[in-house]
Formats: C-alpha cells, structure tokens, sequence
C-alpha cells in the first residue's frame, strides 16, 4: 500500500499542482461562501436541465403537431389552387399564406439538398401529403433557418413554388424572467439556510479568539438549536475550566513563593554569619538567584491569569522617552528613532513592561539598544535593536517558552532566568499585539513589537 502511495505521488507533476493550486485560489475562503457558491449553483445548474427538459418535450410535441397539421394544410391550398382558373390563383395566394408557409406561381428554386436532420423528414412529410401531386423539386434554402422549397406541378402543367420552414416553439417572454426570480428566491433560503448553520462556527471562532491570557471572554449565548446550544455550552464549560485551572496553578506559585521567602531569608542571615568570605559569597548569589526565580515565576504566572489592567489612549512617544530617559540615568546606552503619532488604545502598564523585558534583554547580551518606532499602515511597529551575538535561527521561536535558554552568551550565568521573553510574550498578547525575534544582518537581535493602531 505505501509502495502504491508513493508510485502514486511520483506520478503527479509539478504543472499538475500549480493547476490545483490554481483552481484552489479562486474558491471563496469562507466555509459559508463556499457552501452557499456549491449549493446555489447545483439548484442553477438543475433548473437549467429542467427547462432545457422541458424545452425539448415541448419542441418534440409541437413538431409532432406540425408534421400532422401543415403537410394537409399545404395540400389542401394546392388542391385548391388546381382547381382554380389559372387567371384567378393569384388573387388566392395571400389567403392561402400561413405563418409557416407560403405559396408563388412559378419561378426558379435556389438551394441544395436537404441536409439538416430536422428539416428531411419535414420535406418527407409534405411529399407524401402533396400526392397526387408530383413534387419535381426539393430543396433547402441557403441562409435561412429551417425553410426548405417544393416545385409542385399542377393537372394543367403549371407550377407552384412551396416555400415552408420549421417554426420553433415559442417563448413567452416572461419565462426567462421567471426563471431568474426563482432562482433568486432559491438563493435566498439557501443564503439564510447557510448561515444558520455557519454562524455558530464563525461566533465559537470569534469566541476562541477572544479567549486570550486573561481568559476573560464573555460567554456564548446557549440558546438557539439544540446542537448549537450544546457547543456552546460545551465551549462555555471548557471556558471555565481552563480559567480554574490556571487559577488554582498561579496560586500553588504564589504559595510557593509565600513558603519559600521564609527558608530564603533564613538562609542568607545565616550566610551573613559564615566566616568565609569566599563562600559566604558564593551562597549570597545562589540566594539572589533563587529569589528571583521565585519572583519571575509568579510574575509569568500573573501575566497567564489575566490582564486586569483597562485599555486607555496613550502617547507612545511620551512613553518611549520617559524608558529611554529612565534607562540612561542608570548609564545605559538606550536611544530612541522615530516617532509614532497619534495616541493609540493600549494598557500602558503591560507595554511598558514589555519593552523594558526587550530592552533589558538588549542591554544583557548587548552594549547598547535602540527603540526605533514606525507607523506600518494600520499597525505601529516598534524595534528593539541591540548588537549583541543574536540568537541561532533555530531557536527563535523556543526562546519564547518560559525557562528556556540558549546556550553560550545567553544562559543563566548572565542573570537570565528564562522568562523576560516569556512574560514579554504573553503580554503582547494580553494587548493584541505580535512579538517577534530576528537576527540582524550587520549582528545583533531584532525584538519587533507590532501594535494595532
């Protein structure tokens, strides 16, 4: 079976999935485009083979009707006009004429033989109908649609020219009309009916969506059918799990970080008693860095439970300058480009922490960093540049996952503990933005934070 499959792909070609992926490109993205395109066109395309049904039955019944009808009528009027004084057939031939035949006294026949399937059992038809009447000549009339000639000789020697055709169904015009108003009703219930069943996918969607960090979302309405209600309140329920899930986690951390600050501080009045220096050093930092593990780890904890902090206009420029200023009265080299305009809608507390993780970040591995800030459309890009040894491109994105590190310049020796990126993550989350790391290539790390403006 997998000698089949892969024999199988071998034979598909590179054109072949280009014109896959064509056809692909000009299908709707919307799953209820898609079932409404499908649906609406199936109805269009079996409407269309009901009429042209319908259309042919009729076409076969009116010809049926005329072969028995005009064959007698066309004899019947060259009966009469035997048997009229050949000085008065004249005045005759406008009574006589019908719709789909006409008659003249004599005259040459322009044409071929009959060569259209419909028209041959036509002039077939007329011959046997017009007997005694000898028929010398049969022909079709080049040009025109469906006509045909007949050169029918009188008792007296004379003769008459037959010009006949085939006369079509005809059609009301305001069929067609019809036809176009059905099918726009059709689409109509199938549009309505579509979105009955789409909606809820799209609102479980947008709820999923909405369900960032703080797991706050609103819930969803669980009323409606009854298969739309159960997945409602399945979401619903499943909502509030994972939120006392994350509850009961950040409060083991807290409690954690309740019962560990006591051994900690015990420990390092112990240490200032050693008499070693040498040790008595050595156990102050490892006391340093527990502590702040403990302290980032509620931290990242807190930044997972929720976003507490209410949206509100803030002046990006003021804030840049103001972090810029406080990092240069500690001797930092941090500089700012740019500037951003307008207020945007943001949580100042949650930026602002976010950008100092970036800028500290910057500063550890680097000897400077630059916030560069850049209006991109209907997004406010801000850069956190720094010149540092950057990060191997395939650990850019685990960097993101808490305690991660990577080896070499960046790992605990230089006083990370793994979160700054972590935390910094799931902030620009909490506040609709995307944070992303690349490596420059003059050397040194890109933190790129794109806002919604």
């Amino acid at each position: 079976m997998a000698r089949t499959d892969e024999l199988a792909d071998a034979g598909k070609t590179p054109t072949a999935d280009r014109n896959a992926a064509g056809w692909r490109r000009l299908l709707p993205r919307t799953l209820f485009a898609r079932v409404t395109l499908v649906i609406v066109a199936g109805l269009a395309v079996a409407q269309l083979l009901t009429f042209a049904s319908v259309r042919y039955e009729r076409g076969i019944a009116m010809r049926e009707l005329m072969m028995i009808g005009i064959e007698r009528d066309i004899a019947s009027s060259v009966a009469i006009l035997d048997r009229l004084p050949a000085a008065e057939r004249g005045a005759w031939l406008d009574r006589l004429e019908r719709r789909n035949y006409r008659f003249a006294l004599g005259g040459e026949l322009e044409g071929g033989p009959l060569r259209s399937p419909s028209l041959r059992p036509f002039g077939e038809a007329i011959v046997r109908a017009l007997a005694p009447y000898p028929v010398t000549r049969l022909v079709q009339v080049p040009g025109a649609h469906e006509a045909l000639q007949l050169q029918v000789r009188l008792g007296d020697g004379s003769d008459v020219v037959v010009h006949a055709r085939r006369v079509d169904m005809p059609l009301s015009p305001w069929v067609p009309w019809a036809l176009l108003l059905q099918l726009a009703v059709l689409a109509a219930c199938v549009w309505f009916a579509v979105r009955l069943v789409t909606r809820p996918l799209a609102q479980l969607a947008t709820a999923a969506d909405g369900l960032g960090p703080d797991l706050q979302a609103e819930a969803l309405d669980e009323r409606g059918p009854a298969e739309v209600a159960r997945a409602a309140r399945a979401f619903n329920a499943m909502q509030r799990r994972i939120a006392g899930y994350m509850r009961e986690r950040v409060e083991i951390l807290a409690s954690i970080s309740h019962d560990l600050q006591t051994p900690i501080t015990r420990m390092r009045l112990r240490t200032e008693l050693m008499d070693s220096e040498p040790e008595r050093d050595k156990f102050r930092q490892d006391l340093d860095a527990m502590r702040a593990l403990v302290t980032e780890g509620v931290a990242y904890a807190r930044t997972l439970h929720g976003a507490a902090e209410p949206p509100c206009r803030l002046d990006i420029d003021a804030l840049l300058a103001s972090l810029a200023g406080d990092y240069q009265d500690t001797g930092a080299a941090v500089q700012v480009e740019g500037r951003a305009g307008p207020p945007i809608l943001t949580r100042p507390h949650a930026l602002r922490r976010i950008l100092a993780n970036l800028v500290d970040n910057a500063l550890k591995y680097g000897t400077q960093a630059r916030l560069r800030v850049q209006p991109e459309g209907a997004a406010l890009v801000l850069r956190v540049l720094d010149d540092g040894p950057g990060i191997p491109p395939d650990q850019l994105e685990a960097v993101f996952k808490p305690f991660y590190r990577v080896e070499g310049s960046r790992n605990r020796g230089t006083g990370g503990t793994g979160l700054g990126l972590a935390i910094a993550q799931q902030l620009a989350a909490s506040i609709g933005a995307r944070l992303e790391l690349h490596n420059r290539a003059a050397g040194g790390l890109e933190a790129r934070l794109t806002l919604p403006a």
